[in-house]
């Protein structure tokens, strides 16, 4: 009789032998070894009800280091971890490797910035200092969608090596990304796979949380637990810091556990100059300040006024937006339930 481990090389074998590549793309891609992340899981995450309460700044000087692959979701416009970012560009993290999906701005303000090198591209605006990167050789750009990059989340969250799709192939970018073509081992018709995405760290921004990490996401959103449950370290900022014994009332209200969080940040308009939905709305200036500064090539002067000056987001709100605007934000965030005649 085999042996457990002759068992596993067999297979290994024979399944390697079954599974024909017809086409790849040619884009490097972020390692796939899901093994190696429940390793790390398993060894490096606190599972003890421990307070993961912490600044911004004491949050990325831990967690984030030059080199990692980031994932944030939404993006600078909508929900997005927007004070943790700022922080990132204020403590100079260079050679990030950033997915961007879902995004508008905000991959030009950290490649500008120096801090992004190179980009998983699902959607984002491009921009002057975008392209002037790419042409200067500066940052590296790969080509994926949207839906395939929260897929990728997906099959990490999952600690599969990849998932099949039934979209991507056939399309140019599938050329660009580190997407196969292969034979179906079941079917032997084609199919396309994606590799497993498993970030160095993930940005989330969160309507409340306790101080132990246990977070609620209110209304829809893209991949909040996908990339929660997929990355190696997750710093969560909340609008709100709650009691835990709320969180016991209603756990079904709970979008992301504890044991997945390694850091939270107190972050009330952590969002700005975008919205929270049912907190508050987005700051059409604000808004239109920073596409103004991305499509006309002036992200250094943005950064210069919004981010840099500033040792903290929450000095930066009450220096340049100012608490009348804030309350106005608020006001303007109405939530109705139910219908109306």
């Amino acid at each position: 009789m085999l042996s457990r481990k002759e068992a596993d090389m067999t297979i290994a074998e024979r399944s390697a032998g079954q599974i024909e590549v017809l086409a790849e793309g040619t884009a490097a891609f972020h390692p796939v070894d899901p093994d190696g992340f429940r390793a790390y899981v398993r060894d490096n995450k606190n599972r003890a009800l421990e307070p993961r309460l912490m600044t911004a700044r004491e949050a990325v000087d831990r967690f984030v280091a030059d080199g990692d692959y980031l994932t944030y979701e939404c993006n600078y416009l909508m929900r997005g971890p927007n004070e943790v970012v700022h922080e990132i560009i204020r403590q100079e993290k260079r050679r990030l490797w950033i997915a961007g999906k879902f995004t508008y701005v905000d991959v030009a303000l950290l490649v500008d910035s120096g801090c992004a090198s190179r980009v998983d591209c699902g959607f984002f605006l491009s921009a002057p200092s975008i392209e002037r990167a790419i042409k200067e050789r500066r940052l590296e750009v790969f080509e994926y969608s949207n839906v395939i990059m929260t897929l990728r989340l997906q099959a990490g969250a999952m600690g599969v090596p990849f998932l099949p799709v039934r979209s991507f192939g056939g399309t140019t970018g599938f050329d660009h990304s580190g997407a196969k073509l292969i034979a179906d081992p079941y079917t032997g018709n084609p199919i396309t796979i994606v590799p497993a995405l498993n970030p160095d760290v993930a940005l989330i921004h969160v309507h409340q949380a306790d101080i132990y990490g246990n977070s609620r996401v209110f209304g829809t959103g893209i991949s909040d637990v996908e990339s929660a449950l997929a990355s190696r370290k997750v710093i969560v900022s909340a609008e709100e810091i709650v009691d835990t014994e709320e969180i016991r009332r209603n756990p079904g209200a709970t979008s992301i556990p504890y044991y997945a969080v390694d850091a939270v940040v107190h972050s009330p308009f952590g969002s700005y100059p975008g919205t929270c939905p049912g907190y508050y709305g987005s700051d059409p200036e604000g808004v239109f300040e920073v596409f103004r500064a991305v499509m006309g090539d002036g992200v250094r002067a943005y950064l210069d006024k919004w981010v840099t000056p500033f040792e903290t987001f929450a000095e930066m709100l009450e220096q340049r937006v100012g608490r009348e605007k804030l309350d106005a934000m608020r006001a303007r965030e109405v939530v109705k339930e139910g219908y109306s005649a």
